[in-house]
């Protein structure tokens, strides 16, 4: 349960944190502070609940991980639920905020909600808004799955995964608004209408082909080592597994040493 609720409390703060740049400060901040509110949003949940779950905050990932065998499939019902749960409420908080001016309207003023066409914040098509969506969720996915190996640097993955998230706002809020991930543009989308409900299919599909694309790229690049392999179990946890990860090994090496003698 306490990883679910962590997976709740941080999808939360993502979404407000992100969205409610872009809704309540966007005129102020432009595209690159909305991108770094995404950015630190993330950075500071990976820190806080990365320890309890892992800190997914998003069905791509979740889905990049289990296709790598970093995830139990039992446990992907809780987390997109927990996931979902979390962005829905933080839309509904940012929504009470944001109507405290008496004058918001969130149909109007698309309330960060993603889309393509006339709903681009560019007027991108349907064809270039989904091709940047899976290839950042890709890139974002495989950040992830590359930053929390048990090879990489420990207690950085978390910032390499946040500026890859704020590098993803960058280059692809003109384009679509950014989604990358499947509940933060459900979350806004129920209280921003209909036209914002008739889009969401890109943005669910777009980011879980993304993670695919991702894992299987990912697979072809790891460099697995022959005789040290890490169980699925103890990688799933991503960031939490990293140290427990090493000490692993460690003992493993430590064990065939001795042996040698």
């Amino acid at each position: 349960m306490k990883t679910y609720i962590a997976e709740f409390v941080g999808t939360f703060v993502l979404v407000f944190g992100g969205c409610g740049a872009a809704v309540l400060a966007a005129n102020h901040i432009g595209y690159l502070g909305v991108s770094f509110a995404f950015g630190l949003s993330l950075v500071g949940m990976i820190y806080a609940i990365g320890p309890v779950s892992g800190c997914h905050l998003n069905p791509a990932v979740t889905l990049g991980l289990f296709l790598s065998g970093k995830f139990p499939a039992a446990r992907i019902p809780g987390y997109v639920a927990a996931q979902l749960l979390g962005a829905i409420v933080a839309s509904a908080v940012l929504l009470f905020v944001a109507s405290g001016t008496g004058h918001f309207d969130p149909v109007a003023t698309g309330f960060a909600s993603n889309g393509y066409g006339d709903r681009s914040p560019g007027h991108y098509g349907v064809g270039a808004a989904f091709v940047v969506e899976v290839i950042m969720s890709a890139l974002l996915v495989l950040t992830i799955l590359g930053a929390t190996d048990v090879k990489a640097p420990v207690g950085f993955a978390g910032i390499a995964i946040g500026l890859v998230l704020t590098l993803i706002h960058l280059i692809s809020i003109p384009v679509t608004n950014t989604s990358v991930n499947p509940v933060r543009s459900i979350g806004p989308a129920l209280f921003a209408g209909g036209a914002a409900i008739g889009q969401l299919w890109m943005f669910v599909l777009a980011p879980l082909l993304g993670a695919a694309v991702a894992a299987g790229l990912y697979s072809v690049l790891r460099a697995v080592d022959p005789v040290i392999q890490i169980p699925a179990s103890q990688a799933h946890a991503a960031l939490a597994g990293q140290q427990e990860a090493r000490i692993e090994v460690a003992k493993v090496l430590a064990d065939a040493d001795a042996s040698k003698i």
